[in-house]
């Protein structure tokens, strides 16, 4: 197990965000379809905190995770498990099956892929130390006439 510091601040404030969705929202867009994109997201960077799974793997493991859940609501699992009265149970694991939610998840994992790729790392902040200044030649020079 690792802890890494930049993915779970961003836990952290993806679930903020999750959250006022949850509480405030509710309309039939934002609330059951961007939700569960940025549940995968939530998952992958949870992933990404505290495991040393790589990229795909994690990525893999949060669509999984979104899936599972989803079968658990075709079964009633919450009623099943006897936490229908639970609000908590509700929220996390959801109440209603709807099969387009698994194209949500589909592209909360493209999202994390994306947005965690090795190209985005260059958008990145330097290391402390590191210099600002761009590769070659630390000044320009002019030839003489």
């Amino acid at each position: 197990m690792t802890f890494r510091l930049p993915y779970a601040l961003a836990t952290l404030a993806l679930f903020a965000i999750e959250a006022a969705i949850a509480l405030f929202v509710h309309d039939r867009f934002v609330r059951p379809h961007v939700g569960d994109v940025l549940a995968v997201v939530l998952v992958y960077l949870g992933l990404r905190s505290i495991t040393r799974l790589p990229r795909f793997g994690a990525v893999v493991a949060a669509f999984a995770i979104a899936c599972a859940v989803e079968v658990g609501q075709a079964v009633d699992l919450v009623d099943r498990l006897g936490l229908a009265g639970n609000a908590v149970a509700r929220v996390v694991f959801g109440m209603g099956f709807d099969p387009w939610d698994f194209l949500a998840y589909l592209a909360g994992a493209g999202i994390a892929l994306v947005c965690d790729s090795p190209r985005s790392a260059r958008h990145q902040l330097p290391k402390p130390g590191a210099s600002l200044a761009p590769p070659g030649p630390s000044r320009v020079t002019r030839e003489a006439p």
